[in-house]
């Protein structure tokens, strides 16, 4: 079932403390964006239904990754894509948004996402995996 614009939107502001709506809205489409570039196929598509409808479109128009990124340099791109961030802040960033979708997705689908991301990206969705 796909989830409203002002209830994603909030779980995201609540999970980031952000200060306003406009911050965690700014998260969200970064965040997705760069996540969109990495999924592929039904898996995408079956996100992107859970997810409200701008946002969706967000992850289903990306700019291709030329390759995945490791975590660490995801957080970086999200650094780069958001004013006055930092790779702490940017991580703080991802891990909200991102700890919302996992909690959308699904345990199947969630698995299904990991699978096509490199090592390291169960604990940036607060889902760590046994190594």
């Amino acid at each position: 079932m796909r989830l409203d614009w002002d209830a994603f939107i909030a779980a995201v502001q609540e999970r980031g403390e952000y200060p306003s709506q406009q911050e965690a809205e700014r998260a969200c489409r970064v965040v997705l964006a760069l996540l969109g570039a990495h999924l592929v196929g039904e898996v995408r598509s079956e996100l992107a239904a859970l997810l409200p409808e701008a946002l969706a479109y967000v992850l289903l128009n990306p700019l291709q990754a030329h390759e995945p990124l490791p975590p660490e340099r995801f957080i970086r791109a999200t650094a780069a894509w958001i004013e006055g961030a930092t790779e702490k802040t940017a991580t703080w960033e991802v891990s909200a948004v991102l700890s919302v979708v996992a909690d959308i997705a699904g345990e199947d689908l969630m698995n299904r996402i990991l699978l096509q991301l490199p090592p390291g990206y169960d604990l940036l969705f607060g889902h760590p995996r046994p190594s």
